[in-house]
């Protein structure tokens, strides 16, 4: 476990350090939010819309953080979101940051965007439990590519964005993708040999983002996710779910999780923080044998524990996993887990909670609850 002693002591710290590491471009492209950044600030500022109901003098000598996800287990209910192009943060990239968190024993979701290619990001953390993003592109042959590939690796789950029927619209991404060398440019996932990509290569950088943009399919339907529950025996996990309805939706179309989340606030600006849209879809798939994950926002150990007591069978983290790769490499990615761990042990025993897999939902409530007149509760 990598110490504390450069003052590293919170995800906070890894942020600021990150912030002043990172040149000017791969900062940008790794923390733009879309547009007006109102569900990029409202992601963090919602979990102090929450308060703790501690209760109080509960036998907490004896705690545990263990859980499973998908029936595989974690030593922590935290994971590794898929971020693209970690090799701006670091030179060893999606391995590093497999390395990280193996060592921290927990789960890993390898984003389609990495630059490392599927069997090295498996080959350097062997013993590591590994998922795989994915969109499901136009060109259905690299979706294919993409899951066969994972399943001969080991990748345990798949997982399939559904909130990107198109592209973001921030121009920065543009200009930043420029900026990139060819490594960093370099999405060996998605670069399978087909000739329309050989063409867009020799574009240079605007020909490989106005490729990918173009892969992006505004007539998928719900009966696509049907489809593409065929085409693999893995679990599949559906992400960018944060209503009830579409969760509904989901689980009639046969996915085995879901994955509140906004994409991190780069895609469509207004959505509800996940943390407030993650209940509602709770509820809406209970007893449906559908396990409820989240994103966005979360911070400290104390934003695990109330996303664990709003119903979440675990959480995940994205930029946290970037700033700490930018800062220690491989290490600090496992220091990033290991400080989120101590905090929520120490929520759960303050809050008279002795087990992860069991969190009291009245543990927690919003901040509404103080503001209601008592003979209406």
């Amino acid at each position: 476990m990598a110490s504390s002693a450069d003052g590293l002591r919170s995800v906070h710290d890894y942020q600021v350090m990150a912030e002043k590491l990172l040149p000017e471009p791969y900062l940008s492209y790794y923390t733009y939010p879309s547009l007006s950044r109102q569900t990029y600030r409202d992601s963090l500022a919602a979990f102090s819309r929450y308060r703790f109901l501690p209760r109080t003098l509960s036998d907490v000598s004896r705690r545990c953080l263990s859980t499973t996800v998908l029936g595989q287990p974690i030593s922590i209910p935290i994971g590794a979101s898929p971020t693209a192009i970690h090799s701006l943060a670091h030179k060893d990239a999606e391995i590093a940051t497999a390395k990280g968190v193996a060592a921290a024993n927990t789960v890993m979701i390898q984003s389609c965007y990495s630059n490392k290619t599927i069997p090295d990001v498996a080959a350097s953390a062997p013993d590591g439990l590994r998922w795989m993003q994915t969109y499901l592109f136009k060109d259905r042959r690299i979706v294919e590519h993409i899951i066969r590939t994972a399943e001969v690796a080991g990748h345990k789950a798949i997982v399939f964005t559904v909130d990107s029927p198109m592209s973001g619209l921030d121009s920065g991404y543009d200009r930043d993708f420029e900026l990139f060398n060819e490594e960093q440019q370099k999405y060996s996932n998605i670069d399978i040999g087909l000739p329309e990509f050989k063409e867009a290569r020799k574009q240079g950088a605007r020909g490989i983002v106005r490729y990918h943009r173009n892969q992006f399919d505004p007539s998928l339907t719900w009966d696509d996710v049907k489809w593409f529950r065929r085409l693999s025996t893995l679990p599949i996990v559906c992400k960018g779910i944060l209503t009830a309805e579409a969760a509904r939706q989901a689980a009639d179309a046969g996915v085995d999780g879901i994955l509140v989340s906004a994409h991190g606030g780069r895609q469509l600006d207004g959505v509800p923080a996940p943390i407030d849209a993650l209940a509602e879809v709770v509820e809406a798939v209970r007893g449906r044998n559908v396990e409820v994950y989240m994103d966005g926002g979360v911070r400290t150990g104390a934003d695990v524990l109330k996303a664990l007591a709003r119903g979440a069978k675990a959480v995940f983290i994205g930029r946290p996993i970037l700033w700490g790769l930018t800062c220690r490499g491989s290490s600090g990615v496992q220091h990033v887990f290991d400080i989120l761990q101590q905090e929520l042990d120490y929520a759960m025993a303050l809050c008279g909670c002795s087990d992860v897999n069991s969190i009291p939902s009245d543990i927690v409530v919003h901040e509404s609850y103080y503001h209601v007149p008592k003979h209406r509760l």
